[in-house]
């Protein structure tokens, strides 16, 4: 009984192992760290979108300068990105930036690549962290 539970395992195994990848969620490059840097190190060369809701901004951390439209909002704001510029979309872990870089590639936007902003600070890198601000008494917005 044991044989034939492992010669199933085994079988298993080999069948999920030649099984074709899945194919990548994004066509956009995703930048390391590294490669992110270099990028900025020319100040005004790249334009960041951060399509991350604004308290995962706040909680994650972000990067110093970049327009942040989330990623269910960005068709209706495309009027509002300037299509001169190389973009970088920024999320978590690349994936949704990945999508919208998509996105933007399709509606004629130059599109640098994407990076997750949690990718990049387990590289190493360094991110801002924002506080979010405490609701005062009687605040009723």
């Amino acid at each position: 009984m044991r044989k034939l539970f492992t010669l199933i395992l085994l079988a298993a195994a080999v069948s999920f192992a030649q099984q074709p990848a899945a194919e990548p969620a994004s066509k956009a490059k995703i930048f390391t760290r590294a490669e992110f840097d270099t990028l900025l190190s020319t100040p005004g060369s790249v334009l960041l979108i951060d399509v991350r809701r604004p308290t995962e901004i706040a909680i994650n951390g972000g990067f110093p300068v970049y327009l942040n439209i989330q990623a269910a909002d960005l068709e209706k704001h495309l009027a509002e990105i300037p299509k001169g510029i190389p973009i970088v979309t920024v999320s978590n872990h690349a994936h949704r930036a990945g999508i919208a870089a998509d996105l933007l590639e399709s509606k004629g936007f130059k599109i640098a690549g994407a990076i997750g902003a949690q990718v990049y600070e387990s590289e190493g890198g360094k991110l801002i962290k924002y506080e979010i601000p405490k609701p005062v008494a009687g605040d009723k917005k």
